[in-house]
């Protein structure tokens, strides 16, 4: 069997610029002799690479080619192809797309003027991604609405799987954490209650504070810290790996299939987690109050379920649903941002946790606000 065509790279330095002409195949199997040949070449201001005769040109080619005209570049020279069919342009344009980009220099100090326009980029990055999470929100319930209407496209196996990892899974760290404010709170208002005599009141104190805030409020920063980093890690690796784009290939809805799945399991399974998380929370305050007090669980319970309204439960379960569709909308748009890196990739997932709890705790604010001027 004969062996693989050789390369050829003839090198003329006579005129204007220097020319260097190719011959052969110009592939991986080729690689090393071309790149040897070529690395040979000193810096020069102007050369002219023809490619005219080369019979075949594969990417690991074109990534020698690219590397060549930016070694010429960082020396300050410049690098002309000719004869180049219009394949191999194609080629040679997707590889140096794909090459990275050298890190810029560090910016130097900034005066005034740099700082408040960086904080206006700011600014104006902040609008885009609301925009952006504004925009996801209404194609997460456009979708979720066609899914009713056609229960058949409906990926029911894949909720199930994200109702646990989303919701059975978090129970123990939700309950743990509920359960161990309980205990805080109740040992704390003794403490400041048992001067005034008022040790009874600790029932209440622990009721309105868990049911109201604290229970839904943990349990969805709790959540957000778990669930927002899965969702930007699953799908920014997916689209890292460029299965989004095979998706579409297939016809497949990304968000039909990545996003509904994930949002609606949220929206599920985090008033639930709200629910235990008042329980435990009730638990563990009502332990203490027995410990710490004397307050007996069926003093407990009749001073709870006397001086205790409805409302209150009411108020924190009707943020459940605002805080799912939150974290989950946050982790999946910051998902999609990631880019074609492991570093894009790390950026984003710390963004999605930051971004989930504060979004959080702006809108419980708001909720708080609104509940009482409406008296609730």
């Amino acid at each position: 069997m004969g062996g693989s065509p050789e390369v050829s790279i003839e090198v003329e330095t006579g005129g204007a610029a220097t020319r260097i002409a190719v011959a052969g195949p110009l592939t991986i199997r080729t690689l090393g002799a071309a790149a040897r040949r070529l690395d040979g070449i000193g810096p020069v201001a102007e050369a002219r690479l023809d490619l005219g005769a080369v019979t075949r040109l594969d990417t690991a080619g074109g990534w020698l080619v690219a590397r060549f005209r930016a070694r010429l570049a960082e020396a300050g020279g410049r690098l002309e192809l000719a004869g180049a069919t219009p394949e191999m342009e194609a080629i040679l344009t997707s590889v140096e797309r794909a090459m990275p980009r050298p890190e810029p220099a560090p910016a130097p100090p900034r005066g005034l003027a740099e700082r408040v326009a960086g904080l206006g980029r700011a600014v104006a990055d902040t609008g885009r991604t609301a925009r952006g999470l504004t925009a996801y929100l209404g194609l997460f319930l456009a979708r979720l609405g066609r899914g009713l209407r056609h229960p058949r496209s409906f990926r029911l196996t894949a909720l199930v799987h994200h109702c646990e990892e989303v919701g059975v899974k978090a129970v123990p760290i939700v309950a743990l954490m509920s359960f161990l404010i309980g205990i805080v709170l109740a040992f704390q208002g003794a403490s400041q209650l048992r001067q005034f005599g008022a040790e009874v009141f600790v029932v209440d104190l622990i009721a309105v504070s868990i049911l109201r805030e604290l229970g839904i409020l943990l349990t969805a920063i709790i959540v957000a810290g778990r669930t927002a980093s899965a969702f930007t890690a699953a799908i920014g690796s997916m689209k890292m790996r460029e299965e989004i784009d095979a998706m579409r290939t297939l016809g497949l809805d990304p968000a039909a299939v990545l996003f509904v799945p994930r949002i609606l399991a949220l929206l599920i399974m985090l008033p639930i987690l709200g629910l235990i998380a008042n329980l435990a929370g009730l638990f563990g305050g009502a332990l203490m109050s027995w410990l710490e007090l004397g307050i007996s669980p069926a003093m407990f319970r009749t001073r709870f379920l006397e001086g205790t309204d409805i409302s209150h439960l009411t108020v924190g379960m009707v943020k459940a649903p605002v805080f799912a569709l939150i974290i989950g909308v946050v982790g999946c748009h910051a998902g999609m941002q990631v880019g074609s890196n492991a570093e894009s990739l790390g950026q984003q997932t710390s963004k999605a946790v930051v971004a989930a709890i504060f979004a959080v705790i702006v809108a419980d604010a708001l909720f708080s606000i609104f509940f009482a001027e409406i008296g609730l």
